[in-house]
């Protein structure tokens, strides 16, 4: 497989992708978009029939054929046009809300669970910055034009749409007046989306560099003062406000053409229909009203095109967004296909080579069998490729060649597929806590689990410091609870497993970087979990290779030895040479 000598980058998906992806996001939720395309549609329509019973109290008034009791009447019917528009608007954006919010939640758990399932090496390569930029900033842009952007122009454009078709009803020449404004609209975006990307941009940039020399300053404000550099320091600050001013300059000239135009663009319609209007009534053409009425109707149109302006820069951000945000998915996501079930938990390493930097191998044809049950240790120099092996064989990432499997199925496709983890467990030096309750940070492994198995599983472990907590398993552990030590993390860790319960270990030295003291009470714990599960060691203490049923010797990538404790030291070779180094020379 060949890779890019350049550092790995997230994609960004195009704009055909997003697209679909936005459409998809839709359809999920078909159902709430069609109540409240009727809602508003409904809402329009009552907003419309004001302006139309308006003009028919104007003409009737005009033609002196209207009592004042049916003027009254048209004016209380007008009144409950007007609360109905108010009520049914009012649900309409309450359902667009609770609409966005739950396309919001869609959207963030995709982006755990594919930056979840991101290949470890591109995980490792890229870093966190990216990602969590993604799931966090880019996710928030997002969550702002769901939560408010989308409801908002959603409903205006209906409101447009049903005004403007008012309008050709009341009088075609009328609404063609109308429609003359939408040019200069749509061509002033245009002008203003083509350059206020950049500036909006250099803004923030600059007003960041502002803020980092003002508290870089404030906290070196003794060092300043040290060296002298108050002048320095005073000028380079001098330098990033006059950029500030310069970039807040630019935008605000943009502010300066777009929101004249469009003003300019709400008035002429509204001209031209009482200009031509009214020379039609003169003609007599068209009754009075149906000028009071067009008038009514362009009125009623300032609002929703104003939502729809002042959100337009907020989709351009939004949208570049979402496309980062897809982006993440284009490189986790492999297919919606179903994965094969294991036959059974015999693991096989077929072949197997990888590298992490193109043309450096890591791996090299890895051959190894580990049977059902079997403690197998994986021992060898540092570098010898041990935690890589490890890392495969637990489906962080798949090998470059080769095939890694468990009863006859890649062990990178049930990770991917979120099936793994009842099978094989990687255990690490890092045992995480995660924000929550005990109980939160047990069930993660078994969702099912009651109190008593919980409580049994941490007892198996010897977590005696449970019974110490203060709500039992209510206490909330990690940031703004309270911090575990590392053997308490780590039993933590250990009965998680323990509850989720699979077959096979993949033990990565878990002990290494514990005092001699805790490490004893976590590896008492540790053979308290590996009973009657097949348990591969990477080992760097070669008393876990003593006590397995048999040892494989790496070096160089490569399993050069594999055989029991015993057989190796006879043999010999590479095995017993580290034997003898960890002994001492004996």
């Amino acid at each position: 497989m060949s890779r890019s000598h350049e550092t790995p980058r997230l994609p960004v998906a195009d704009a055909r992708t997003a697209r679909r992806a936005a459409w998809q996001l839709l359809n999920e939720d078909r159902g709430a978009i069609r109540t409240i395309v009727l809602l508003a549609g409904l809402a329009a329509l009552a907003g419309a029939a004001g302006p139309w019973l308006l003009g028919l109290i104007v003409t009737g008034v005009e033609a002196g054929e209207m009592s004042v009791s049916r003027v009254d009447g048209l004016a209380v019917t007008v009144l409950g046009f007007a609360v109905a528009q108010l009520v049914l608007m009012r649900c309409a954006r309450g359902l667009s809300h609770r609409f966005g919010e739950r396309a919001l939640a869609r959207l963030r758990e995709e982006v755990i669970d594919r930056g979840l399932a991101l290949p470890g090496r591109i995980a490792d390569e890229v870093g966190t910055g990216d990602l969590v930029t993604r799931s966090t900033l880019d996710v928030s842009t997002v969550a702002a034009t769901l939560r408010n952007a989308a409801p908002d122009i959603f409903i205006a454009g209906v409101q447009v749409v049903f005004v403007f078709a008012a309008v050709f009803l009341l009088d075609p020449l009328l609404g063609l007046c109308s429609v003359v404004g939408l040019p200069l609209v749509w061509g002033v975006s245009r002008w203003y989306l083509a350059r206020s990307r950049a500036a909006y941009l250099a803004e923030g940039a600059a007003s960041g560099e502002v803020s980092e020399i003002l508290d870089s300053t404030a906290h070196g404000a003794r060092t300043v003062e040290a060296y002298g550099l108050r002048a320095h320091r005073n000028h380079t600050l001098d330098g990033a406000v006059d950029s500030a001013y310069r970039a807040q300059k630019r935008t605000l000239s943009l502010r300066t053409v777009l929101f004249p135009v469009t003003e300019f663009a709400h008035t002429l319609p509204m001209a031209l229909i009482l200009l031509v209007g009214g020379l039609r009534h003169l003609d007599g053409a068209i009754p009075l009203g149906t000028v009071v009425a067009g008038g009514l109707y362009m009125w009623q149109l300032v609002d929703p095109l104003n939502q729809m302006l002042l959100w337009v820069e907020q989709l351009q951000r939004s949208g570049a967004s979402f496309a980062r945000v897809k982006g993440v998915g284009l490189v986790s996501h492999t297919s919606d296909a179903p994965v094969r079930v294991p036959a059974d938990d015999l693991m096989e390493v077929s072949g197997a080579g990888y590298s992490y930097v193109p043309g450096r191998e890591v791996l090299k044809d890895v051959e190894l069998r580990v049977r059902p049950g079997e403690r197998l240790a994986v021992v060898g120099r540092s570098g010898a490729g041990k935690s890589t092996l490890g890392k495969l064989m637990a489906g962080v990432d798949a090998p470059d060649t080769g095939r890694i499997l468990v009863g006859g199925v890649p062990v990178a496709d049930l990770a991917a597929a979120g099936e793994l983890g009842n099978r094989v467990v990687l255990i690490t030096q890092q045992h995480h806590v995660f924000m929550g309750t005990l109980r939160d940070n047990m069930t993660m492994a078994s969702p099912g689990a009651d109190d008593e198995a919980i409580l049994a599983a941490l007892a198996l472990v010897e977590a005696d410091w449970v019974a110490e907590l203060p709500e039992a398993l209510d206490t909330r552990l990690g940031s703004g609870g309270i911090e575990l030590e590392a053997a308490q993390a780590q039993q933590l860790t250990l009965a998680r497993v323990h509850l989720a319960d699979p077959h096979t270990l993949i033990l990565d030295e878990a002990t290494s970087l514990l005092d001699p003291r805790t490490a004893r009470q976590a590896e008492r714990a540790m053979v308290a979990v590996r009973s009657d599960r097949t348990v591969i060691s990477i080992a760097h203490r070669l008393h876990t290779a003593h006590d397995a049923d048999r040892v494989a010797v790496m070096e160089s990538g490569r399993v050069v030895e594999l055989g029991t404790h015993d057989e190796l030291v006879r043999a010999g070779g590479p095995y017993a040479a580290l034997w003898r180094s960890w002994n001492g020379g004996s």
